[in-house]
């Protein structure tokens, strides 16, 4: 049991209650010490138990998740997976969790996702936020207070591309760097682990927060200077390109890494589309999706850049792009946008 990581299911429905805790006892090295039906009886059990990991139902009686959350990451810190429902005002709180503090987003289960998958989604949730490093919540208040818009010169961008890839913790790393990009700076292209319909809400707040336009992207839109292209939920994205211009294609396909979409695929398309004239960025993130296609990306005379182990919530992807020669550059979340775009004097 020391080795087990120790799940509290904080939850309003008793059905999901019970379906996480059957589940998640068939993976190993997870073990659910207990469930609850709302705030005030978790918040005895967190203090009692002593939970490694936390899954938060968002909308729920007597006092909502959100509520909760706040009150959490201020007095008991502890990593925690948003469980929502796949509604619009469900997606939407889900952003907001991810502002306050949550590492993790996913889908309730329901008739479009299987139980056995959803529990292997969640499984490998709580091992990658199991990872995360104390205090995350430093770096996302820092973050706050060091948000400063970069300069890019007009004729440094045309025909240029920023792919970034990113996992667990990545919707705060994204902002950040995203936050301090010029309006006139070059086509950005995003991979972010995050279920289908959450990544339409992630756009949408981030077109909300950044001088660039940010959206989903949509089979057939076009890569331009000012615009941001976050991949949707359960798609590939890969770039495409016709003559000069650059446009994105979305996909299904096999999992790679796990991952749909993965940063993997779109970071391969960019090396072999854009080669020299982009530069790759690996963010925050278990496991090693995106390693492999960074190296690609370097090869292809591309710049590459990764988060630092200090800024990182999960020093995992980053670090397996490092291990294996595919980083030129290795910067604090903070410098990662004026390090892109000082790139460009050079391409």
């Amino acid at each position: 049991m020391s080795n087990e990581i120790k799940v509290l299911v904080v939850d309003d429905s008793a059905v999901v209650r019970k379906v996480f805790k059957e589940q998640l006892s068939r993976h190993p090295g997870i073990t659910v010490i207990d469930t609850a039906p709302d705030p005030y009886i978790a918040r005895d059990k967190i203090v009692r138990l002593k939970p490694d990991v936390i899954t938060l139902d968002i909308e729920m009686p007597r006092m909502d998740g959100i509520t909760f959350l706040k009150k959490l990451m201020k007095y008991y810190p502890l990593p925690v997976i948003i469980v929502s429902s796949l509604s619009t005002k469900g997606s939407h709180l889900a952003m907001e969790a991810l502002a306050i503090g949550a590492l993790e987003v996913m889908a309730k289960p329901d008739n479009a996702y299987s139980v056995g998958d959803v529990s292997v989604q969640l499984a490998e949730k709580i091992r990658a936020v199991h990872a995360a490093k104390l205090p995350w919540r430093e770096q996302q208040q820092k973050s706050k207070n060091q948000t400063k818009i970069v300069s890019i010169s007009p004729d440094r961008n045309t025909n240029k591309i920023i792919a970034i890839g990113a996992s667990t913790g990545g919707a705060e790393a994204i902002k950040n760097v995203l936050t301090q990009m010029p309006k006139n700076a070059p086509g950005i292209v995003v991979v972010q682990h995050m279920p289908a319909q959450f990544t339409k809400s992630f756009a949408g707040r981030l077109n909300e927060l950044c001088s660039m336009r940010v959206k989903e992207a949509e089979k057939g839109d076009p890569v331009t200077t000012g615009t941001v292209l976050i991949a949707p939920g359960n798609y590939h994205m890969l770039l495409k390109r016709t003559g000069a211009k650059y446009f994105v294609t979305v996909k299904t396909g096999p999992l790679v890494h796990y991952q749909r979409p993965a940063v993997d695929v779109l970071f391969r398309s960019v090396a072999r589309l854009a080669g020299a004239n982009a530069v790759g960025i690996i963010l925050t993130g278990m496991g090693k999706d995106g390693a492999q296609g960074l190296l690609e990306m370097k090869q292809a005379g591309a710049i590459t850049i990764a988060q630092d182990e200090n800024s990182s919530v999960v020093y995992g992807m980053p670090k397996a792009a490092e291990l294996i020669g595919a980083v030129d550059y290795i910067e604090d979340i903070h410098n990662i946008a004026a390090k892109a775009c000082s790139c460009f004097k050079r391409l």
